[in-house]
């Protein structure tokens, strides 16, 4: 006799579409097969039993400069458990003078006062000196196993030298990179001219990070991962040249992933023409919203498996107070440059991407389940425990309903929202939705649900990552014979 028994639903796995019943036993799938006994029984017929989401890339409760992001520990895995997110994958950024494992716990600690589902935790290193090296293999012993560099913001951009001293470190520890590619030269050269001439209106913020410099960078920390021989992984790819880069170097045997955004998918670079200087702020982010050429291209390498996964990025600021400068005066709409780069997206990944993936032909319903669980689950190394719907997984499980109808609203034109993420706005306000999960199982407890009042309390645990090991998702450089020009 199980302790759950969900009955009658359309399995949905990153290999294979099935009806079959999923027996859960001590918060871990027990069996799948039919007729299945219960102690409790769900039905879901008519849904898409699917794993719970892994979202490999989110900032919550995180400081910048100026502010700190509006959705915390708490706020924001209540959001991704109403959408369907049962793991996210956040960071830790030491402060100076902290060292890793110190940063780790503080991390860990924040994480732990509020998280509503599991979280893991990705490193960021701002720096090649000796001594943080040689912390690396003791962050990997602690469940942290992929590490974030960065080629611009000042105190986070790292040169090539530095760049490769990582990479050597990290591989030889036998972890993953990610990187965040933009030409920081480009960028400041950029913005410098967008200054002197005073051209900092919304309006012109795409052209302080044009498209060439995300192109350049990606590929030059591809051709240095290949040479240290480190697996690489490009965050929020926003460009068609970009992705090029990933897919090429990927057909040439390297051990490159490519990451996008749900943004990049559907928001294009119009809307910060908007009349209204304050609605182009809410569109602001790094890298900045392209050219539909560019969601076309991106939705093409998804489809083929150049990219693999889709995160979010979330990084929530209200447009009132935190986007809009803060500033009563009304110049301060004048200029992006006191605008938080971001956008809120934790909640309504799934959903976005089953309507404009799955319905509109881009995706299959087992890539959607890949890109957005599967994939991410087994790049950083949490396919023991997240991301199938196996026997021995964490029951974390999403009954997602193929034909619920759902516009999305998240600002002062309705009373309620329609969204949990705690901003005062959503970039995908009125977004016309046909699939969404109703239901959220987290190891086997129901943690969120659309037609019933749950609130989504702290559950969350953190998971730890495993080293690198051969993927259905990795190329072997070994494999593969040396090709004459990349």
């Amino acid at each position: 006799m199980f302790d759950l028994v969900i009955h009658g639903g359309t399995l949905v796995t990153a290999e294979q579409v099935f009806r079959a019943d999923i027996g859960v036993s001590q918060g871990k799938i027990a069996a799948i097969g039919s007729d299945l006994p219960g102690r409790e029984s769900v039905l879901a017929q008519g849904m898409l039993v699917i794993p719970g989401g892994v979202d490999p890339h989110v900032h919550l409760e995180m400081p910048t400069s100026t502010t700190v992001t509006s959705d915390d520990w708490a706020s924001g895995t209540r959001a991704a458990a109403y959408g369907g997110t049962t793991t996210v994958i956040d960071f830790v950024e030491p402060e100076a003078g902290q060292s890793l494992l110190e940063a780790l716990e503080k991390r860990r600690a924040q994480a732990a006062n509020g998280a509503a589902v599991d979280y893991a935790l990705h490193m960021t290193l701002t720096n090649a000196d000796p001594a943080t090296l040689a912390q690396i293999p003791a962050v990997m012993a602690a469940g942290v196993t992929s590490f974030k560099l960065y080629t611009t913001y000042a105190g986070f951009a790292l040169d090539d030298k530095d760049l490769l001293a990582i990479f050597d470190a990290v591989g030889t520890a036998g972890g993953l990179v990610m990187v965040h590619a933009e030409n920081d030269a480009i960028l400041q050269h950029s913005l410098a001219r967008l200054c002197t001439a005073g051209q900092v209106a919304p309006k012109n913020y795409p052209l302080s990070r044009p498209a060439i410099a995300e192109v350049e960078a990606i590929q030059r920390v591809i051709l240095l991962a290949r040479f240290a021989g480190v697996p690489l992984y490009i965050v929020h790819i926003s460009t068609a040249r970009g992705s090029a880069a990933v897919e090429r170097a990927r057909q040439h045997g390297q051990v490159v992933y490519g990451e996008t955004c749900p943004q990049y998918l559907l928001l294009d670079e119009s809307l910060y023409q908007d009349s209204d200087p304050r609605n182009s702020l809410k569109y602001i982010c790094a890298p900045p919203l392209r050219q539909v050429k560019d969601q076309q291209a991106l939705w093409t390498r998804l489809q083929s498996g150049a990219i693999q996964t889709i995160g979010t990025d979330h990084c929530a600021f209200n447009l009132l107070g935190q986007k809009d400068g803060g500033a009563v005066l009304s110049t301060a709409l004048d200029s992006f440059l006191l605008c938080p780069a971001g956008l809120p997206g934790i909640e309504a990944r799934l959903a976005l991407l089953y309507t404009f993936g799955v319905q509109a032909g881009w995706l299959t319903p087992q890539q959607w389940v890949s890109c957005c669980t599967t994939a991410p689950a087994q790049i950083f190394g949490l396919a023991h425990c997240k991301g199938s719907l196996a026997v021995g997984a964490d029951a974390d499980i999403v009954l997602f309903d193929p034909n619920y109808k759902i516009i999305l609203t998240r600002s002062d034109r309705v009373q309620q929202s329609t969204l949990h993420e705690n901003v005062d706005y959503t970039p995908y306000e009125d977004y016309e939705l046909q699939g969404w999960p109703v239901a959220t199982y987290l190891r086997g407890r129901l943690i969120s649900h659309s037609y019933h009042k749950i609130d989504a309390v702290q559950t969350g645990n953190f998971v730890q990552c495993q080293r690198r090991c051969s993927l259905p998702y990795m190329i072997h450089p070994k494999e593969v014979k040396e090709e004459k020009t990349l």
